[in-house]
């Protein structure tokens, strides 16, 4: 097989992240999971993912600055990482500011199930 596709999770809530984890684990990728932004960066710099999956609300350094921050990154290569936001919150505003800021998708944690998560990133990194 393959080197394993590579995901990085940032997400400060325990069961989701296992939840996730678990099932992209049974999918054969390789997860690596970060609870808070600063983290989050650390990874993506040494873990250097394909995709990864971002929280907004997590402590210290919120999702939005750890996008923001990612997309003006000096490695190219991290800069032109795709970033889902999973996020609890919908509003238009919130999902507008991670689009404008560079994620490729905004997927509000309540509307979607985590095979329904797995099948968005395998489309993203098609």
């Amino acid at each position: 097989m393959a080197d394993q596709t590579k995901v990085l999770i940032v997400e400060d809530d325990k069961f989701l992240s296992e939840l996730i984890s678990t099932k992209l684990d049974k999918e054969g990728f390789h997860i690596s999971l970060a609870g808070d932004g600063e983290t989050g960066l650390k990874k993506a710099e040494e873990f250097k993912p394909e995709i990864i999956l971002l929280d907004i609300m997590l402590p210290g350094m919120d999702g939005f600055e750890v996008l923001e921050k990612l997309k003006a990154h000096a490695d190219a290569s991290i800069k032109k990482i795709p970033v889902i936001i999973l996020s609890n919150f919908g509003q238009e505003s919130k999902v507008e500011r991670g689009l404008q800021l560079g994620a490729v998708d905004y997927l509000v944690k309540a509307n979607f199930t985590t095979g329904e998560i797995v099948a968005k990133i395998k489309e993203i990194l098609k």
